[in-house]
């Protein structure tokens, strides 16, 4: 099944500056584990050392906060758009 990765600007060296990227996978975790496989040195940017996704970053299935649905066991169809959203923060 294929899903529609947008990689946000920082992380497009990983990706040899593509901004979308098609994988398939059936939940955010193995979706993390295939990007990681295609481009490597990804998943320390996107997961801590527990391989967890990092807290300043924010995953979203069709604009939905995987942290609202089930975390990276968030089900994945074909068709399904993933954002990759880094937080920002200000004062």
């Amino acid at each position: 099944m294929a899903v529609k990765v947008l990689i946000p600007t920082p992380l497009q060296k990983f990706t040899k500056e593509q901004a979308t990227i098609e994988c398939e996978a059936t939940n955010v975790q193995e979706l993390i584990d295939v990007l990681e496989a295609n481009c490597p040195g990804i998943k320390a940017r996107l997961c801590d050392e527990q391989g967890a996704p990092r807290r300043f970053l924010n995953f979203y299935v069709n604009s939905e906060d995987i942290r609202f649905l089930d975390n990276v066991s968030t089900t994945l169809t074909d068709g399904d758009e993933v954002s990759i959203v880094p937080a920002v923060a200000g004062g």
